[in-house]
């Protein structure tokens, strides 16, 4: 009999968020690495050089590689044979080292979790309650996945209940597709196939914490029929020349993962979960001998001499850039920023839409203003901001016209993933812009901000609006003043290049 005290479980696990926020799992490094020496779109390259970069640098300062930390997923594997020295539940357990690790004063982690999600929306303040999985199992010990998902990758999150004669691949392909960008390729895909409803999206997500090995997979070959579909997935996928943060390329699936369990004959329920650039998940063991402390990857473990900004470069300043200037920024195009610059996201352009309908003056002038769509983490020590990527632009999509219109007047935005057609037509309209960052390049892109303050809405927290000063913050066009779109252009062209260079 293993007896597993409480506050080696806590600080286990608090330990283990503490380290994923701010180490990338070394096969996934490696499998980035690859894919930079393999990419031959100029943009994509790009894009994963500079993923690569943050991440190395995010683990020197040891601070989260995304600004979105995420919502805390746990998988237990319980042996029987296991006694807890403790008076509380496993959930009341796990938030405890959600709660420690999140409120750490030495690498505070953004809380992203809110209750009452169909009312009020409350932030937790703590990140907790996280997302428990338990099984009872054979042994005298306790195994432990802690992952920690961001709401970008989530929320491409797919299911359908298939007929059995229907094609699976055919289903994931259109899945794939209509994804986007917004769950920040280059990535892995876990597929859940079988079960029922819940189960089938538990394998999905379940699959996600494996490693990466589709390079030994394909060399040995597939043993079964979820090796098989790994395999074809994994070459469509690839071959729709989604790229790197939908800028078009030759890679968008480092791996594909394929669980499944037995299912009723006249069900096949498939789940799809992608896993972002921004990869958090830890492995362990206890087994009653004390906390478990994971040990740091080593610097080796990260390439040198990737160039993160290409040599095409146009600087801009946002002080003085014009409206001439803006018309001449062609989608693709990469730029480096300097200057000021806004923040605001979600909550922040619905509280403007409610002051706005309501007559009142808004507490910041946005004419001839950029806006970035950001939640940073907090700063620590001699920080300015903390880690500050972009969030998904699409949700700020039923606010565009009006943010561009002659009441707000922003004359361009600035986020990651694709925008709808709506939004590029009033992008158009307007003759203003929208520029996208790397999701997964947070540590990068706040060592490009030198200055910040918190200038409205100060009770949002991380979705207050700030004004940024800014020293070269990378960025690539994506949709120019005549309505181009980049996520439209990049992955149609590849694709064409993909099946010529599969021909030849």
């Amino acid at each position: 009999m293993t007896k597993i005290k409480r506050q080696d479980f806590v600080d286990s696990i608090a330990d283990a968020l503490q380290y994923i926020s701010a180490y990338h799992p070394v096969d996934f490094i490696r499998a980035m690495s690859e894919a930079y020496e393999r990419e031959v779109n100029p943009a994509a390259k790009n894009a994963i050089a500079q993923i690569l970069t943050s991440s190395r640098m995010a683990a020197l300062a040891k601070r989260p590689v995304c600004q979105d930390t995420g919502i805390v997923v746990v998988f237990l594997k319980i042996g029987m044979q296991v006694q807890w020295d403790s008076d509380e539940g496993i959930q009341a357990m796990v938030d405890a080292a959600v709660r420690q690790a999140y409120t750490d004063e030495h690498n505070p982690l953004r809380a992203s979790v809110v209750s009452d999600p169909a009312g009020g929306r409350k932030n937790t303040r703590d990140n907790t309650p996280a997302v428990v999985h338990m099984e009872v199992v054979p042994g005298d010990s306790v195994d432990v996945v802690v992952a920690a998902k961001g709401g970008g990758s989530e929320n491409k999150a797919k299911f359908a209940i298939l007929n059995p004669s229907d094609d699976l691949v055919a289903w994931v392909l259109r899945q794939v597709e209509g994804m986007g960008a917004g769950w920040c390729p280059p990535g892995i895909l876990g597929v859940g196939i079988g079960g029922t409803p819940e189960k089938a999206l538990v394998l999905a997500k379940q699959s996600l914490m494996a490693p990466l090995d589709m390079p030994a997979l394909r060399e040995r070959g597939a043993s079964n029929r979820a090796e098989e579909l790994r395999l074809e997935l994994f070459d469509k996928i690839n071959a729709l020349g989604i790229g790197a943060q939908g800028l078009g390329g030759i890679t968008t699936v480092l791996d594909v993962k394929v669980l499944d369990y037995p299912t009723h004959a006249a069900s096949l329920p498939v789940a799809l979960i992608p896993n972002c650039a921004a990869t958090r998940h830890a492995h362990f063991t206890l087994d009653g001998s004390g906390p478990v402390h994971l040990v740091p990857p080593s610097l080796e473990d990260w390439p040198e001499d990737i160039l993160a900004t290409g040599e095409d470069t146009r600087r801009v300043d946002l002080d003085t850039v014009t409206a001439a200037e803006i018309r001449a920024w062609k989608a693709g195009e990469t730029l480096l920023l300097s200057g000021k610059m806004l923040t605001g996201r979600d909550a922040a352009h619905k509280r403007i839409q409610d002051m706005l309908a309501r007559g009142e003056p808004l507490p910041v002038d946005f004419h001839g203003r950029f806006i970035y769509y950001v939640g940073p983490v907090d700063a620590v020590g001699d920080e300015v901001v903390g880690p500050a990527g972009p969030t998904t632009a699409t949700r700020m999509d039923k606010f565009t016209d009006m943010m561009l219109g002659e009441q707000v007047g922003v004359i361009g935005m600035i986020g990651k993933a694709e925008r709808g057609p709506a939004t590029i037509d009033s992008i158009k309209r307007h003759k203003a812009v929208y520029l996208i960052a790397t999701g997964g390049a947070a540590y990068l892109v706040s060592k490009a901000i030198r200055a910040a303050r918190v200038i409205a809405f100060d009770d949002m927290g991380m979705e207050a609006i700030h004004e940024f000063e800014l020293q070269d913050m990378p960025v690539t066009v994506a949709v120019d003043s005549k309505g181009n779109s980049i996520h439209t252009s990049g992955p149609a062209e590849w694709r064409v290049r993909i099946e010529r260079m599969q021909v030849a």
